[in-house]
């Protein structure tokens, strides 16, 4: 009988796992689908949606307090606990995991965005002069903790020793231009969980969901899911409505973000009536059931999951060359991708195409769903494993070399 082999020992090091959010759903998705091959560890403050009869969780206290704090306090502390679980457990790990700058130690770092990129597009608005006095505090706040996180990326980005995992091509071309890797990085475009994104499911919530929402039949629902409206388009859609007046359209923008701004554009240009800020929810497949296009202009997104999730759902999808997502779409075949993020005058039209072309939009979306089943959770969770296998494998091969000393 063949010995069996022994699992990878694996620490993940993130500050929150939760599947409400972005990076941290795609964390803990990744994890739990590793194969039986792994003994997985989480060193984090806050863990959610996550099967700790399978996963070992070593808590990390929080430390109250403005966020930049408690950052400083976690990338001290996530080290520290680690050391001490090694001197006075014997916990020692084959590979240490980040999904993004958590640790200086990390033998494997997954990229979600790049902070010098998102601040230098001027995506993020920091001008005090753009903002009352009293909120200066979080401006400043703001400035400081991207300032910070920016130094944390030129340090650890720039070694050429630390595997980085991409979630879309796009994401090279910035590390190169602002922290010169030229790596062949690996590249795991994301999974989707295709029992709940499916068009079978869309048409059966489809009546209830328009219901509730008070759509009427004669109205084209477009949809944008996602925070920092800003970046994410909002205003390029807004624009963009305004050349759309005469059509039956509505816009719904699903945010957790203070609505006021949004809102306050919307009855600049007359569209009040037409644009609605709507909470987010567990089942956010209810908005795609809803929804008649998805409508992602972002500035700048590595992967956005949204719009992946739509085109599973069988909607006809628009997003920007910005978007990492588009980089799984063939402009008119299964989605329609727009050159210039705040080109307002062609985004119209691509909208006025679907809601003058249903015939177009069927389709579309039709196969944007077939595009979308290709990419599942499974296959990340094979794909990273066999990443993480290499990578321990090469770390054995060099503690294997002998240390030649100097003469």
């Amino acid at each position: 009988m063949e010995p069996s082999k022994q699992k990878i020992r694996l620490a993940v090091v993130s500050p929150t796992l939760d599947k409400s959010l972005g990076t941290e759903r795609i964390v803990v998705e990744w994890i739990t689908k590793l194969s039986s091959d792994f003994e997985v560890h989480i060193y984090s403050q806050h863990v959610e949606d996550v099967d700790l009869s399978q996963i070992t969780w070593h808590r990390v206290p929080k430390l109250p307090g403005p966020h930049l704090f408690n950052f400083l306090w976690w990338f001290a502390a996530n080290q520290l606990y680690r050391a001490c679980d090694r001197r006075f457990r014997g916990s020692v790990y084959d590979l240490v995991y980040s999904p993004g700058i958590n640790c200086f130690d990390a033998d494997a770092i997954s990229v979600h965005i790049i902070f010098a990129e998102y601040v230098w597009k001027g995506k993020l608005d920091m001008e005090f002069r753009k903002h009352s006095i009293w909120t200066w505090p979080r401006l400043l706040h703001r400035r400081l903790y991207y300032r910070l996180v920016i130094s944390l990326e030129r340090h650890v980005y720039t070694r050429s020793d630390i595997p980085l995992i991409l979630i879309a091509r796009k994401t090279a071309t910035d590390l190169e231009r602002f922290y010169g890797r030229r790596d062949d990085f690996p590249v795991l475009y994301l999974g989707l969980d295709h029992a709940t994104y499916n068009p079978a499911r869309r048409a059966a919530l489809r009546e209830q969901a328009r219901s509730e929402l008070a759509l009427s039949e004669g109205r084209f629902a477009l949809l944008l899911v996602g925070n920092d409206w800003r970046n994410k388009g909002v205003p390029v859609l807004l624009e963009a409505m305004t050349q759309l007046r005469e059509l039956d359209i509505d816009l719904l923008v699903v945010s957790r973000e203070d609505p006021a701004p949004v809102r306050g554009m919307a009855r600049e240009k007359g569209l009040a009536e037409q644009v609605r800020i709507l909470p987010p929810r567990k089942d956010v497949e209810f908005y795609y059931a809803a929804a008649d296009t998805y409508a992602g202009p972002s500035l700048g997104d590595t992967f956005a999951l949204p719009p992946a999730e739509a085109m599973a759902c069988g909607l006809p999808v628009i997003v920007s060359s910005a978007n990492g997502t588009s980089e799984i779409i063939t402009h008119g075949v299964d989605g329609l991708i727009l050159d210039n993020s705040v080109d307002a005058t062609a985004l119209a039209k691509m909208i006025r195409g679907l809601y003058e072309d249903k015939k177009f939009a069927r389709k579309l979306g039709e196969r944007a769903a077939e595009t979308a089943r290709q990419y599942t959770w499974e296959r990340n969770g094979r794909e990273l494993a066999v990443i993480f296998e290499n990578i321990v494998a090469r770390k054995a091969r060099l503690a294997a070399q002998p240390v030649t000393e100097d003469p």
